[in-house]
């Protein structure tokens, strides 16, 4: 091969291997921000059904203790939202929400409480504990991925 085309074929090369190179490297922070922005939207889902389901189980469980007549309506809210969990969430975070929505149908049918009786089943009244802690130890879980 003739050696006057070694300098032509060596930028050539070089030209090429910063185009490959700038092109790879645009395609894999594409990725990386998406895969960022896919895990952040994951959180922010988590996080706004725990709540809802956290407000609408404490608002239940609050009416349970006082009242005899249990809100159909508002326990299939509650276990709609379970449902949702099911797709999103850890196995233990979902047994920790039917627990609180079996807890909350027991208070129903229990007699109603007053607020003398507030000392008595003091315990009790953190109905939520178990399942807020499965879902602070999940968040961890999927925030150090």
């Amino acid at each position: 091969m003739n050696t006057i085309y070694a300098p032509a074929f060596a930028a050539f090369g070089g030209s090429a291997f910063g185009a490959i190179s700038t092109i790879v490297t645009g395609w894999a922070r594409r990725r990386r921000r998406q895969r960022e922005r896919h895990h952040a939207d994951a959180v922010s889902k988590r996080e706004k059904l725990y709540r809802c389901f956290i407000e609408e189980a404490s608002r239940l469980y609050a009416d349970a203790l006082i009242s005899d007549k249990s809100e159909i309506p508002a326990l299939v809210n509650l276990y709609a939202l379970v449902g949702r969990m099911r797709i999103l969430s850890d196995d233990e975070v979902v047994h920790a929400a039917e627990r609180v929505g079996r807890l909350i149908v027991e208070t129903y049918l229990a007699p109603n409480k007053s607020f003398v009786d507030l000392p008595g089943f003091i315990e009790e009244m953190d109905p939520l504990r178990e399942f807020s802690e499965a879902c602070r130890r999940e968040m961890h879980a999927v925030l150090a991925h």
